[in-house]
């Protein structure tokens, strides 16, 4: 069966605990808080500790102000910053991190899309081992035109998981950029070998699975028929009743899951 996540903060956990949720995505900035002291970490490694759901993902890798792309890289800084976000994550227990950070990557003008290619490709090296030697495994993640200018496609998170050439960078399938991109779910099928970890919300307003009734049945047989057995995690605008839109995006995806499994 597939295992469904919910992208939110660990102190809602107990609020969805009972909705068919298996696990909570939570944000590698404010969990882990890789530019903040050990003291400060602390308290939320206690509320993950406490909290009756695991954490097992988190994204929101980077913060918009430590560029990874262009002419403002701070190596020393990006560097520092992965190996303390690696050491914390092992520490709750997150085995997966995505690196969608639109912001940080965001290529400026004048600056080509290969010189970006050579530096994302570059720090996803660096990281690699470090995410390695702690249990994690890297999902490389699209975003669509909207949120980002570069990497915009699974094809394009793939050139660069195959130029990084390791094992603990993999990459991430997104539903809601596929559907905002136009993107067939045959590209799922194409890039099957590297994907480790799914996102999904509804195409017009990100809402979640079953709100305004969107049709994923092409994304999940296609992720059937590649015998996907890692997670999927909902990253949705949450309304006011999150327990009630929660356990409805688990019980059409449940439902979505099954009916594709049939021949």
């Amino acid at each position: 069966m597939i295992r469904i996540g919910l992208c939110t903060e660990v102190s809602l956990a107990t609020t969805v605990a009972d909705t068919g949720i298996d696990f909570i995505e939570e944000n590698i900035q404010r969990l882990l808080m890789p530019r903040a002291d050990a003291a400060a970490f602390a308290a939320n490694l206690a509320l993950v500790k406490s909290s009756p759901l695991p954490v097992t993902a988190a994204n929101a890798f980077l913060p918009g102000d430590l560029k990874c792309v262009g002419p403002d890289v701070d190596w020393d800084g990006l560097l520092h910053y992965g190996a303390v976000a690696f050491a914390r994550a092992q520490q709750v227990g997150i085995r997966t991190m995505v690196i969608g950070s639109g912001a940080s990557r965001q290529v400026p003008a004048g600056w080509s899309v290969s010189a970006a290619d050579e530096q994302f490709s570059e720090l996803l090296r660096h990281y690699a081992p470090l995410a390695d030697n702690h249990g994690v495994t890297i999902v490389v993640e699209a975003l669509n035109r909207g949120e980002c200018n570069y990497i915009n496609s699974l094809a394009e998170g793939a050139a660069i998981v195959k130029a990084v050439a390791h094992p603990a960078v993999q990459l991430l399938t997104d539903i809601y950029h596929m559907l905002r991109e136009d993107e067939p779910a045959s590209e799922i099928t194409t890039h099957a070998a590297m994907i480790r970890h799914a996102h999904i919300a509804e195409r017009a307003e990100r809402t979640a699975p079953g709100i305004a009734g969107d049709d994923f049945s092409a994304y999940f047989t296609a992720l059937s028929h590649m015998r996907y057995r890692s997670a999927i995690a909902i990253e949705a605008r949450m309304g006011a009743d999150l327990k009630g839109e929660t356990a409805l995006a688990v019980t059409t995806i449940r439902a979505a899951w099954e009916q594709a499994q049939r021949p």
